[in-house]
C-alpha cells in the first residue's frame, strides 16, 4: 500500500469591479451589486442557482479545516466490527459526492489479522484499507467508505476504491480459507450494491493490478474464478442493514 498526499481545497477569489461609482444605487442606499449577490439573483437564476448551490455543497467539504460530522463506530457494512485506523492513514472525503466509487481493491496483509489492525492504527505506517477480513471470516471496518484510504499507491485508485485486506501471506495457499473467501465475497457484494459497482473483474481487482504499484497481492494463489462466483451469489442475497457497532 502506498501513500497519497492530501488534496487541498481551492479557495475562490472575488475582486471588485471597476467603474462602480458611475452606477446608480437603489433608493435605500444598497448597491445593485449587493442585490444581485442576495436573494434577487437566486430568484432570477432559478434552476441554475439550485444547481450551483448543489455544486457548492459537494465542494465545501474539500476545503481544509472543515469537518463533516461523523458518528463514532458507525458502520457501512453490518457484518463488520468497528476499529478505527489512525487518521494519518486516510483522508476525509464525502464520497461518492466528491469522488465516484467504482472499484473494490483486494489485498493480502502479509501478516496476521492482529498485526494488520496494529499497523493501520500506527500513524507512522501511512497506509490502510477500509476493511480487514480474517481467516476465520471476521470483518473489521477501520475507515468509512466515505473517506479515502491510502491503500493502493495510486492517488486516483485510492480516491475511487474501497480496499479489503485479507489475513495471510501470498505464498501460502492454506491461508486463503473457505471462511475468508465467503465472508469477503459477502462484503464485496455489499460494497458493489451500495455504490452501483458492476460485479466483474474490471471493477473488482487485485492490488497488483493498480497502475504503478510494486505490490503482488493478492498473489498467484488467490482463486479469482471461485471468488467472483461467490460475489455473484452473494449479490443476489438480501443485503444486511448497516448498524452502529463499536469495538476497542
Amino acid at each position: 500500500m502506498g501513500n497519497n498526499g492530501s488534496t487541498r481545497g481551492a479557495r475562490k477569489s472575488s475582486g471588485k469591479s471597476a467603474g462602480s461609482a458611475s452606477r446608480k444605487k437603489p433608493a435605500d442606499g444598497v448597491s445593485r451589486r449587493a442585490l444581485l449577490i442576495g436573494g434577487g439573483a437566486v430568484a432570477a437564476a432559478g434552476t441554475a442557482a439550485v444547481l450551483a448551490r448543489d455544486r457548492v455543497k459537494r465542494l465545501w467539504w474539500q476545503v481544509p479545516g472543515i469537518e463533516k460530522p461523523r458518528k463514532p463506530g458507525e458502520l457501512d457494512y453490518a457484518g463488520a466490527t468497528w476499529v478505527a485506523a489512525s487518521e494519518a492513514n486516510w483522508r476525509r472525503a464525502d464520497r461518492p459526492d466528491d469522488f465516484p466509487v467504482d472499484r473494490v481493491i483486494i489485498h493480502v496483509t502479509q501478516g496476521s489479522f492482529a498485526s494488520a489492525v496494529k499497523v493501520f492504527q500506527d500513524p507512522a505506517h501511512q497506509a490502510a484499507t477500509h476493511y480487514i477480513v480474517g481467516q476465520d471470516g471476521r470483518v473489521v471496518q477501520m475507515i468509512r467508505e466515505l473517506d479515502v484510504a491510502y491503500q493502493a499507491g495510486n492517488r486516483s485508485y485510492n480516491e475511487r476504491g474501497v480496499g479489503i485486506e485479507h489475513e495471510g501471506f501470498v505464498d501460502r495457499p492454506k491461508d486463503l480459507t473457505k471462511a475468508m473467501y465467503e465472508s469477503s465475497a459477502r462484503l464485496t457484494a455489499s460494497i458493489c450494491a451500495r455504490h452501483g459497482i458492476p460485479v466483474d473483474r474490471e471493477h473488482i481487482i487485485g492490488h497488483v493490478e493498480v497502475p504503478g504499484t510494486d505490490h503482488t497481492d493478492p498473489g498467484p494463489h488467490w482463486d479469482w474464478d471461485r471468488y467472483m462466483e461467490l460475489v455473484r451469489r452473494a449479490a443476489t442475497a438480501p443485503t444486511p442493514t448497516p448498524s452502529a457497532k463499536a469495538s476497542g
